[in-house]
């Protein structure tokens, strides 16, 4: 079941102008890290819906109908749900990164640096819940 969409408060129109920017970018940025495993795509995701909230009713409506976007942003905006599989998919794409990284000519340096920040987003991440609360908790039989 969608949520209504969030009423678009009136603002100015070069603040608009910004937000459907944002959305947009956030959108292309999004789409380019569902290729390229060092840029996450649900981040991306999640504030391209927002600044769309803000700017365009019609842009936010396709991201929320969206088959691959639709359920990320739905489950965000009920209870900030990140499930597990999309959990497993972001671990292992930071595993590969991180170990990338350590293989390729960078500056070791950088290459840690880079680890420290995926393993924070990591963390955080599986801190998120994966299921609403009233969802029913499957009982082992």
């Amino acid at each position: 079941m969608p949520l209504p969409p969030p009423p678009v408060p009136r603002r100015p129109p070069l603040i608009r102008w910004f937000y459907l920017g944002l959305a947009l970018l956030s959108l292309l940025l999004g789409v380019i890290g569902i290729f390229l495993p060092l840029l996450p795509t649900t981040p991306f995701i999640l504030l391209a819906a927002w600044a769309a909230a803000r700017s365009s009713p019609r842009l936010l409506a396709w991201l929320e109908n969206h088959t691959a976007f639709g359920p990320m942003i739905r489950d965000w905006r009920r209870g900030g749900v990140v499930r597990r599989r999309p959990k497993w998919m972001a671990t292992i794409v930071i595993s590969a990164s991180g170990l990338y990284l350590l293989w390729s000519s960078h500056p070791r340096w950088v290459a840690w640096a880079a680890i420290a920040c995926m393993t924070s987003v990591a963390v955080w991440l599986w801190r998120r819940p994966e299921r609403f609360a009233n969802d029913p908790v499957a009982t082992p039989d």
